[in-house]
């Protein structure tokens, strides 16, 4: 009767947890990288799509922390140190989220790396803020996308693209 008694409550703890588990992912993931002046940087992030959607401005409203992806936060991780327009950034794993605005967005990195979207997201975590760069594209991006152009010598330009809007900012390698 202990055996069982024991292997009742295993098993009960067994579905408890993966109740608790965060849910299946509903967008693939990816990670980008970029090589710049022999350090590299990390993105990686969920890749939600439009589905017909408008979701800038709607789904993810304006004025509001996104989580800038899907599922879990996206982070980006780096082995340098780096200036992000003028927001200094020591190397380590940082969670990225930003708010998206009509004219203008605001890239925020945070201390905390492991959240599950943008649900428990505090200010009082954040390493910085700085001011992205935004425009509209020619054609529609269906699926989220987050790229990473170089720019020349220690320099890239971090782009955010979707729907038919692309947030930029500059971001340079600063070892």
């Amino acid at each position: 009767m202990p055996k069982l008694l024991t292997i009742v409550t295993a098993g009960a703890l067994v579905l408890a947890y993966t109740n608790l588990a965060p849910a299946q992912y509903h967008s693939p993931h990816e990670s980008t990288s970029i090589e710049v002046a022999g350090h590299k940087v990390t993105i990686t992030y969920g890749r939600p799509s439009l589905h017909g959607r408008k979701m800038i401005g709607e789904h993810e409203p304006y004025g509001k922390v996104w989580r800038t992806g899907a599922d879990q936060c996206t982070t980006i991780e780096t082995d340098t140190d780096l200036d992000i327009n003028g927001l200094k950034v020591p190397k380590g794993k940082y969670g990225l989220f930003t708010i998206p605005e009509p004219d203008s967005w605001t890239l925020i990195l945070s201390k905390n790396a492991n959240q599950w979207g943008a649900f428990s997201y505090k200010e009082s975590e954040d390493l910085g803020r700085t001011k992205m760069q935004v425009g509209k594209l020619g054609s529609p991006v269906e699926e989220f996308t987050i790229s990473m152009k170089p720019a020349g010598g220690n320099a890239f330009t971090l782009k955010l693209s979707w729907q038919d809007v692309e947030a930029s900012v500059p971001v340079k390698v600063t070892p």
